[in-house]
């Protein structure tokens, strides 16, 4: 275990026991030149850099022995770093919770996995707990050595699918990397309203930022009035009918809720998805999207990782009510 764990650890049963902790630590050659809000957040995980960064304004984290208020503020290798630290739901939020996990594939740097629908990925206010998260620090040792638990990307609490997790910090970086440069193919399947009447396949650019009516939504944006992040996506029709149609969506980018706010944008609401328009149907009772296939190449040993998922039973028996189907060598079944 690296300090950074060991400092996890330690202080999961510190802040159970007591209002508020000193947490102190030498600068390793790893953070030297980092900013100390940025080295606090590696040495300090179970906190976010937001929180480090009000207790640093606050006076309360020194530099051997020094207050530093300043975020910006550089350490070096060997500096002796000290924080006080308070309780807060996420610092208690970080702790092992046996679930089952359905592992699809795993070797000494990765884990790709299947996440059921329901499943919330990373704590968060109101989920502070039964994350997939927390059963990952249960299910491997390794998981408290990265940072959140070794998760690169994440899937809605009610999207189903493949997620791929790091189980070292190299390939965490590495994974991270891929992501940002679209090196990593993510295609889901979705159930929406309405048939399908536009060319197959398509490409929807549209930027997505925060909508501006309701900041618990997303929606698309034009970057020159509000603020908000270029997005792209492919959609191909796999089957239609006179109620909706089963598409096939690929991601070029990775922004909340993309597809959920593309499908909608384009007038294709996913079956019961409430925030975007869709109305239960077919016996759906969350949004009808399904990460089914993944592929990238392993950040480590450079081979080829292709993997699939089946439907999951509510998405399949919906497509049975509505009378879709799909060739199921698209899947590669």
């Amino acid at each position: 275990m690296d300090e950074a764990a060991a400092l996890l650890e330690d202080g999961e049963r510190a802040l159970e026991a007591s209002d508020e902790e000193v947490r102190t630590s030498q600068v390793p050659m790893v953070l030297h030149g980092q900013r100390l809000d940025r080295a606090l957040a590696q040495m300090v995980p179970e906190f976010s850099r937001s929180y480090l960064q009000q207790l640093i304004e606050q006076g309360d984290a020194l530099i051997d022995g020094r207050v530093v208020t300043k975020v910006s503020t550089k350490v070096r290798l060997g500096h002796r770093v000290e924080v006080t630290l308070r309780a807060t739901p996420q610092s208690q939020a970080f702790v092992p919770e046996d679930m089952p996990i359905d592992v699809v594939y795993e070797d000494a740097h990765l884990r790709v996995i299947n996440k059921p629908a329901g499943l919330v990925v990373h704590p968060a206010p109101g989920n502070w707990r039964g994350t997939l998260l927390n059963g990952l620090l249960a299910l491997d040792p390794l998981a408290s050595d990265v940072p959140r638990a070794g998760i690169v990307h994440r899937l809605d609490k009610d999207t189903s699918g493949l997620m791929v997790v790091a189980r070292t910090r190299q390939a965490m970086d590495a994974l991270v990397q891929q992501i940002a440069a679209r090196d990593v193919h993510r295609q889901y399947l979705a159930i929406a309203h309405k048939p399908w009447t536009a060319p197959s396949p398509t490409t929807v650019e549209a930027a997505i930022g925060r909508d501006p009516a309701n900041r618990l939504r997303m929606a698309v944006v034009d970057l020159t009035y509000q603020s908000g992040k270029t997005a792209a996506t492919t959609i191909e029709v796999l089957d239609q009918n006179h109620l909706g149609c089963l598409v096939q969506c690929t991601l070029h980018t990775g922004r909340t809720h993309q597809i959920r706010v593309h499908m909608a944008h384009i007038g294709h609401p996913l079956l019961a998805d409430a925030v975007y328009g869709g109305a239960k149907a077919a016996g759906m009772e969350r949004q009808a999207l399904h990460a089914w296939h993944l592929a990238f190449v392993h950040p480590i040993t450079g081979q080829s990782i292709d993997l699939r998922s089946s439907l999951p039973t509510d998405m399949a028996d919906a497509l049975a009510v509505w009378g879709l189907g799909y060739n199921l060598s698209t899947q590669g079944a």
